[in-house]
């Protein structure tokens, strides 16, 4: 890689683990302060909506990834007036799904405690927040367009700074007036509410780096034509992604009521905080990916694909170690001890198919950056259908535990059956030597922490934050000298010969048919 790329890599991977560092530490804190000032019945309400919303997802039909694909090929192009036919028509489209978003919070906020069991004191406070939290997600979406080009422009530190400074802020906001009585919604007016100044000042980072006209003679059919060809998959995989994890408060509150929520959440956040390590590390493959596709560099995306999964694993292992070993620890250090018979078999059940996932997350970026995503949009929606219908089935007979199974035996089956075989026959790769290369080094890395972790497990039990920092410690400290010899030892980086080679590969899986997978010159 030329030195530069590296400086930006650096300089992105570096601001986006400072910035998940600081946004993981104010959850770890936040959450139960938040919890034990009101209750586990209102508490629950919080996740419900903000799960609720999180389903306007939906809405962006992947527009953000066309954004982030097409702003990295046009500016490496140097095509100008791509640039402009894309950022308008995305505003535009935005706009008006932002408009949407307003009406169904306008109806959504009469049936909400009709829909899901909510206490009679609490209706009022959960129409209000549905009210407050959809109109923000609503303004998000016009005010994410900046976000995507600066993604494109791979200027992510942009967005890693702004976030660092709105959770900070958040922080000491909540903390404030929480202690002087407030309640929930004041929570929320602060937490929508900060996002939204970040998204202003992207926009005028994001304008200043790739200054654009908006006029509506800008707004083309082609360029709506470009993204549509490439979000219409993305969109599949929006939708899997819903049903995958933004399902679960859902079936919860139907089934079993607000409370039940707060006791998964104990479990499955701490899976969440994983999962946003890995995101911020992964999301430079995108445009990485991109480049080399336009360049039609075969070589260096194989590197990407197999570099970048080992650098997924070598973050991912470690913390499914500390979860496994010590989860029951950090539940009850956490958010509580009451928390931990039912918060520990959710993560457990959780944690070894979110695993399979996070070790791949390079793979399904390098997708999105090669426009070939569309057999994994479909995949990922028939996986997104199966957990939805398993946890339904299950929640009744097993309660939350019956929810975390039914997301668990899909998820595992996306990421053990299809993705590495997929990548690799679009790559020329032999599976084996894409396991070896990339998984191998990071498992004999992560084991003497292992090792570590179970005797002072042995020697005591952490009961404590003090406690739980010194187990921590002391894995954290084997796991970085291993690391450490690995990159004096240039182990770390070192990508083997990766051609294909002249034996039988991984049979191509055929094509789709083109009104689900798209032109693959536009895709």
């Amino acid at each position: 890689m030329r030195r530069i790329e590296k400086i930006q890599i650096i300089k992105n991977v570096g601001s986006s683990w400072f910035a998940l560092g600081v946004n993981i530490l104010v959850g770890i804190f936040l959450s139960p302060f938040i919890l034990h000032r009101l209750g586990d019945a209102a508490f629950g309400i919080w996740v419900l909506i903000f799960s609720l919303t999180g389903f306007y997802g939906i809405f962006d039909f992947g527009i953000r990834s066309s954004i982030v694909r097409y702003v990295s090929k046009y500016t490496a192009t140097h095509d100008q007036d791509e640039v402009s036919g894309l950022i308008n028509t995305a505003m535009f489209t935005y706009t008006c799904v932002g408009a949407l978003s307003v009406v169904i919070t306008l109806v959504g906020c009469i049936y909400v405690d009709r829909v899901f069991h909510v206490l009679p004191e609490f209706q009022s406070t959960a129409r209000w927040l549905l009210l407050m939290v959809g109109i923000s997600v609503a303004l998000g979406f016009p005010l994410g367009v900046f976000g995507g080009m600066l993604e494109g422009l791979q200027k992510f530190y942009i967005l890693n700074w702004t976030n660092i400074v709105s959770s900070l802020f958040r922080v000491a906001l909540i903390v404030f007036y929480l202690n002087r009585g407030a309640g929930l919604l004041t929570v929320a007016l602060i937490t929508v509410g900060l996002p939204l100044l970040a998204s202003f000042v992207r926009a005028a980072v994001a304008l200043r780096s790739l200054p654009v006209t908006f006029a509506w003679k800008y707004v083309e059919r082609s360029s709506f034509r470009h993204m549509a060809n490439y979000s219409g998959i993305t969109f599949m995989i929006i939708v899997a992604s819903r049903l995958r994890f933004k399902t679960d408060a859902l079936v919860i509150g139907k089934f079993l009521g607000a409370a039940a929520i707060t006791y998964f959440y104990a479990g499955s956040r701490l899976v969440d905080y994983a999962g946003e390590v890995l995101s911020s590390l992964a999301q430079i493959f995108v445009p990485m990916s991109s480049q080399s596709d336009a360049a039609e560099n075969m070589d260096r995306l194989r590197k990407i694909f197999v570099a970048g999964n080992r650098a997924c694993a070598l973050t991912t292992l470690p913390m499914t170690a500390v979860f496994m070993i010590m989860g029951k620890s950090i539940i009850e250090v956490w958010v509580g001890k009451k928390y931990v018979a039912q918060g520990f078999p959710v993560l457990l059940t959780l944690i070894v198919p979110y695993t399979l996932m996070l070790v791949q997350s390079a793979s399904s970026r390098i997708l999105f950056g090669m426009g070939k995503h569309g057999k994994f949009a479909v995949v990922a929606l028939i996986e997104g259908a199966a957990n939805l219908i398993l946890s339904i089935l299950l929640v009744r007979p097993f309660g939350i535990l019956g929810d975390a199974i039914g997301t668990a035996i899909p998820l595992a089956g996306t990421f053990l059956l299809f993705m590495p075989f997929h990548l690799c026959s679009r790559l020329g790769i032999r599976v084996t030597t894409y396991l070896r290369q990339a998984y191998v080094l990071p498992l004999m890395l992560c084991a003497p922490m292992a090792v570590v972790l179970v005797l002072m497990q042995h020697w005591f039990v952490a009961h404590t934050y003090r406690q739980l920092a010194m187990q921590l410690v002391a894995g954290g400290l084997a796991y970085t000298a291993c690391v450490g010899w690995a990159f004096v030892t240039d182990r770390a980086l070192h990508v083997g010969d990766l051609a294909p080679s002249a034996g039988k590969l991984i049979p191509e899986i055929p094509p789709l048919p083109p009104a689900v997978e798209g032109d693959p010159e536009d895709v």
